[in-house]
């Protein structure tokens, strides 16, 4: 769709029963960015104050709310809008914006949840190495890869797929992801093949890696004391439960994604939903709820609230 000033849109028709249900929508919407940004800003202040947190395994959760904060970002004012609108469009230009902060912020999850990994795997099957592995420069060095390397990955399938002809101008969706390859004329091996080594350089490679690293900290744990178990299942049990969370929901929006059977609207809806609610909202719970010295932190800051 041209507005006739070479501005391409696209309309954005993955809504379920939008003028029946626009205000409910509205509500859901504006409630979760809400949380979302509180949440994971009070994880990132919470770190970012106290002296103890500085640590690389704090840090790199810092990092994740952070990640989770510009990812919401990307995705939620447009959702308040097009709630709101009679039209659901968006620009070309603006899709594949939101497009790439979508899949630059993924993939560094899992790099982020990488990162972790290794950092309780030395932590806990190389202790007396830990100060002098894990240094100030090992850290930045793990956070600039993090989050380069899926921005630079993702900035060239764009460049690939952005000048390429659009023949189509309905997405089936309410956000901009994978869809956006079939709105093109003519698909290309190009795009699919470079796909793929994408997915497996920030997707399957790090859960891959994080497998491998918490296998060798459970083997490591169950030989020692009682003491060393207990910090294993301290700090690898909430990683965990989010990588498992982060990696079921891009491979269910992957996979409806690139499956060439018409799910219904609701199907992409719910998937998308899943996808901008639980991750973003769920990793600072976890994370808030199950490591024990930003919980100590949550629960002074929330006592110190009430005092006052």
């Amino acid at each position: 769709m041209d507005d006739g000033l070479n501005v391409t849109y696209i309309t954005l028709d993955g809504y379920v029963e939008l003028n029946k249900y626009r205000y409910l929508y509205f509500v859901i919407m504006l409630t979760a960015y809400i949380l979302i940004i509180c949440s994971n800003a009070i994880i990132v202040y919470l770190i970012w104050s106290h002296q103890n947190l500085h640590e690389p395994m704090y840090i790199f959760i810092a990092a994740l709310s952070a990640n989770s904060i510009l990812f919401s970002t990307a995705i939620y004012p447009k959702l308040l809008i097009d709630s709101l609108s009679e039209k659901q469009i968006i620009s070309h230009a603006a899709c594949f914006f939101q497009w790439f902060l979508f899949y630059s912020s993924g993939g560094s999850d899992f790099l982020l949840l990488a990162a972790m990994a290794y950092d309780r795997y030395v932590s806990i099957c190389k202790p007396l190495q830990y100060p002098t592995i894990m240094r100030t420069t090992t850290v930045n060095i793990c956070l600039g890869l993090a989050w380069l390397l899926p921005a630079c990955q993702v900035a060239g399938a764009l460049a690939i797929i952005a000048n390429r002809k659009i023949c189509y101008f309905t997405l089936k969706g309410i956000i901009c992801n994978s869809s956006v390859q079939k709105l093109i004329c003519v698909s290309s091996r190009v795009i699919s093949v470079y796909g793929m080594i994408g997915m497996f350089t920030i997707g399957f490679f790090p859960v891959f890696f994080i497998l491998f690293t918490y296998t060798k900290i459970f083997i490591v744990s169950s030989r020692s004391c009682r003491e060393v178990r207990r910090k294993a299942a301290q700090t690898c049990l909430p990683h965990l439960i989010v990588l498992i969370n982060v990696s079921c929901l891009f491979a269910f929006n992957i996979i409806i994604a690139r499956l060439e059977y018409n799910f219904p609207n609701v199907v992409h809806l719910i998937v998308t939903l899943q996808m901008i609610l639980f991750s973003p909202l769920f990793n600072p719970i976890i994370y808030g709820v199950k490591m024990k010295e930003i919980s100590k932190h949550l629960k002074r800051l929330f006592c110190s609230v009430k005092q006052t």
